[in-house]
């Protein structure tokens, strides 16, 4: 069985554009090894102006946003990051995101 794709959209506050960005192009290690122990692979976040798009592949989404939702350090990152988007962030949140339908894909 194939992971699944998930994506999602949230806009960043435009004054909290260039230090997300920055964030993103230097993340911490410590973030990058939480997620791919969380399960979560192919991880990409795309920017158009201040909306930013965030897929990734997961066998079990839900045991990932459990793992992340205890991670000290995903939620120190969430804990900056969550100021500087429009909308939840929280992974403890009953619904951290809305998730994208997907109308297209090649294999």
């Amino acid at each position: 069985m194939g992971s699944n794709k998930l994506a999602w959209t949230w806009k960043v506050k435009e004054e909290c554009l260039e230090e997300y960005v920055a964030m993103h192009l230097e993340p911490w290690p410590e973030i990058m090894e939480e997620h791919s122990k969380a399960g979560i692979s192919n991880y990409s976040i795309f920017q158009n102006g201040n909306q930013f798009f965030y897929c990734f592949e997961c066998e079990d989404t839900e045991a990932a946003f459990a793992y992340i939702a205890k991670s000290d350090a995903c939620n120190r990152w969430n804990a900056i990051t969550s100021q500087m988007v429009e909308g939840s962030f929280d992974f403890n949140d009953s619904v951290p995101m809305v998730p994208l339908r997907e109308v297209f894909y090649l294999k």
